[in-house]
């Protein structure tokens, strides 16, 4: 009887953010795992643990570590974690020669083998990540995607359930721009149990959550000193990967490219987008107040000056 064939995921680096992504996909029985890394013996013995816990969990997935490209033939989605981490002192943007030429090398290598694949783009700086993702890969604008938006809204939904008391699964919360400092929540369009923000907490507040999350991933680095924020952005991820296998069409915030959107052309920015087999399905454009589309547009220029340096 032939095997049905499961679903493939490659995640390119085995590092904190790849590795936990691997194990979040493998864990939740959605696909089998292609963990690759340039370091020899990483992907593998990382690979092999987590193979090891599988009996443990309960899962019959298949993990396999390795620094081949060949394994990754066939994948249905592509994780790109590759990549220097940030340290305390720097900014996302500080990474992006080294990783742009990072991203493009896995890039081409991982595409030529898996054509039809649809690419998340995780490493920083993650906006400008993508512009090189899809001139490496050639892939259609619907096929690349970034995580980041994922990953802030998470951060500000955390905050604003800390500062209500209020479950964070009631919490709903949108960020979009770029992953940086320019970062652009939209306490507007978040709710608390439905309840619009502005009505549960003062203009103080939010104002003090607002910044807090535009320096979530920094206060992590600091608080780590050795390494930068890995649990949440692979929760974040695993998202928008199962969003894509499952055909869920889930409505959230990732790095798209606009071509008029927003007013934006050219350039991938965090928006409001629908996810489902196809990768981005639609892009949802809500009515931004001036001061919310100055701020918008502020943070779209800073990563147009990012893609100036590359």
């Amino acid at each position: 009887m032939a095997r049905i064939q499961r679903r493939k995921v490659t995640v390119i680096g085995a590092g904190n953010v790849g590795a936990t992504t691997a194990q979040r996909i493998a864990e939740s029985g959605l696909a089998d795992v292609v963990l690759v890394d340039i370091v020899e013996g990483l992907p593998q013995g990382k690979g092999l643990d987590l193979a090891e816990a599988a009996p443990v969990v309960g899962h019959d997935g298949r993990i396999t570590g390795t620094n081949s490209y060949d394994e990754t033939s066939g994948s249905d989605v592509i994780v790109v974690t590759s990549g220097i981490a940030r340290k305390p002192g720097m900014s996302r943007d500080d990474l992006i020669s080294t990783n742009a030429g990072i991203v493009r090398g896995v890039v081409s290598e991982a595409a030529k083998r898996s054509p039809d694949a649809i690419l998340v783009v995780v490493t920083n700086p993650l906006d400008a990540m993508c512009h090189v993702a899809i001139k490496a890969s050639g892939f259609p604008k619907s096929r690349v995607i970034g995580m980041a938006g994922t990953l802030d809204s998470a951060r500000f939904r955390h905050f604003i359930a800390l500062e209500t008391g209020v479950s964070v699964e009631d919490v709903r919360a949108f960020v979009v721009g770029g992953h940086g400092d320019t970062m652009v929540p939209l306490p507007r369009y978040s709710a608390v149990g439905g309840i619009p923000l502005p009505e549960m907490l003062s203009a103080e507040r939010i104002a003090a959550l607002v910044q807090r999350t535009r320096s979530g991933g920094a206060e992590i680095v600091e608080l780590l000193k050795t390494g930068s924020a890995f649990y949440a952005p692979a929760a974040a991820t695993f998202e928008v990967v199962e969003s894509i296998l499952l055909d869920r069409r889930r409505l959230i915030p990732c790095a798209a490219l606009l071509e008029g959107e927003y007013g934006v052309q050219g350039l991938f920015v965090g928006v409001p987008v629908v996810v489902g087999a196809g990768g981005i399905e639609r892009i949802i454009e809500v009515k931004f107040t001036p001061e919310e589309q100055a701020a918008f547009t502020k943070s779209a220029d800073a990563v147009k000056e990012l893609l100036a340096l590359i």
